[in-house]
């Protein structure tokens, strides 16, 4: 039987080498060169949970039910729809080796561990460390793993999440600024740069960390007989990006390396991560165990030019605050749609605490949502000029929108039937709260 070794990074959006990034990421730019590497790959939400729990169920955030962060009370309505016991009913040994975001705070690794199915757990012990020293954990993390992979154990067919804090706020210590491209949806100033330079320090850890592990495959002659799925759950941690509908929120990378399949190749057709469990499953010849909203993108491996969809959702609900929001994504055209007219403003706590969110904060204050927005990507790729009314652009609007619906009523999106209503044991900001780490109680609507 195949190996699967899941690698994921947090809060990292495209924002790597082999995708255009100006920062060092050699090993993940080798390993890109022997893999598939999809460049159009969107998440379901652009938020953490939400993100990962699709990925790991086949199903959309709102019909497998993490809603919000699992920190923050949101669970899945069945855990037993988890990747993790796919593998644990087909006579795999499952290991969980640092983050995982589905079940409880992501730095409580063995409760995690047990509430989601794992066999096993090979996470470092992190007590003690803070969020700036967590890309230690992420270190001792991959030293578990490389020797877990040189044992008797490692024989026998293995599914392995291999979880990174990095490139998660807060990022390490740096005193130099950012010298290379700025992404285009951000501002060019000293905040940022300064801001983008932490970043580019986490993600230097993780590229070692990433060369480390892949080295200690093919050490141990597993390399040529294991599915390696590299991706990350949203975009990058700023303003206008992750928690986001935009491509800068929903855009990630997404590489694989299959046995048996071309490999060294790049795939532009639409794929989304809810699309991973049933392409798993006929790769690995598993028969799927529940129902799955996504679509099967195995052929894309022999045939990297082949259309599987036709377009990508993806959807908000709980951030830190109720945001719903929904967007359907082709390949030319992009509709978003906000849902809560009660609350016009930005939401603020959806936007990660950092010197790049103050730089923006009087104008993000100012700023209010338009509520339904249309780009053109092929002129736009960026997302900057809504032409939602543009009367020469009414007919791919009304288009767009029957498509929207039509998903949203096929998926069965509680958003049709009005507000989602909170449940017991959320914990849920008001829309006017700027500080996602705020303890006042007069900025929660239930905590």
């Amino acid at each position: 039987m195949t190996n699967v070794v899941y690698i994921h990074t947090h809060d990292s959006g495209r924002f790597f080498s082999p995708y255009g990034a100006e920062v060092f990421t050699p090993n993940l730019e080798q390993f890109a060169a022997d893999a598939c590497v999809f460049t159009n790959a969107y998440c379901t939400s652009p938020t953490c949970s939400p993100s990962r729990s699709a990925l790991v169920s086949g199903r959309y955030p709102h019909n497998n039910g993490m809603l919000g962060l699992a920190n923050r009370g949101f669970k899945l309505n069945d855990y037993r729809e988890h990747l993790v016991h796919l593998f644990n009913s087909n006579g795999y040994q499952t290991l969980l080796c640092g983050v995982q975001h589905e079940a409880g705070r992501y730095v409580e690794h063995e409760q995690g561990a047990a509430i989601i199915g794992y066999q096993r757990d090979l996470s470092a012990d992190n007590q003690g460390l803070s969020e700036k020293q967590l890309v230690e954990w992420d270190r001792a993390n991959v030293r578990n793993c490389t020797k877990w992979l040189s044992s008797e154990e490692a024989k026998k067919p293995f599914f392995l999440s291999m979880g990174f804090f990095a490139t998660h706020r807060e990022y390490p210590d740096t005193d130099d600024s950012f010298t290379g491209k700025i992404p285009p949806y951000l501002q060019d100033c000293e905040a940022v740069r300064r801001d983008l330079q932490g970043h580019a320090a986490s993600l230097k850890h993780f590229d070692t960390c990433f060369g480390q592990l892949i080295q200690a495959l093919k050490e141990n002659h597993l390399y040529e007989n294991t599915i390696l799925l590299f991706t990350t759950d949203h975009g990058i941690p700023y303003p206008m990006a992750k928690c986001t509908l935009y491509d800068a929120g929903i855009g990630v990378a997404l590489m694989m390396r299959v046995p048996g399949k071309k490999q060294g190749i790049v795939c532009d057709e639409l794929v989304s991560q809810v699309d991973l469990y049933p392409t798993l499953c006929s790769l690995l010849k598993l028969d799927l165990e529940h129902e799955v909203d996504g679509v099967d993108f195995s052929a894309l491996f022999d045939h990297p030019n082949q259309a599987v969809r036709e377009a990508v959702f993806a959807e908000v609900n709980f951030h830190t605050s109720y945001e719903p929001i929904r967007c359907i994504r082709t390949k030319t055209a992009k509709l978003i749609r906000y849902y809560d007219e009660e609350w016009r403003q930005l939401n603020l706590s959806n936007i990660d605490n950092s010197i790049s969110k103050e730089a923006y904060l009087k104008q993000l204050e100012d700023s209010k949502k338009d509520m339904v927005q249309l780009y053109d990507l092929r002129k736009d790729p960026y997302e900057q000029h809504n032409l939602a009314d543009d009367e020469a652009y009414q007919s791919l609007l009304e288009e767009m929108d029957a498509k929207l619906l039509k998903w949203q009523q096929d998926f069965h999106d509680p958003l049709l039937k009005g507000p989602i209503a909170l449940q017991a044991g959320w914990i849920v900001n008001k829309g006017s709260c700027i500080d996602p780490k705020s303890k006042n109680s007069c900025d929660f609507i239930q905590k």
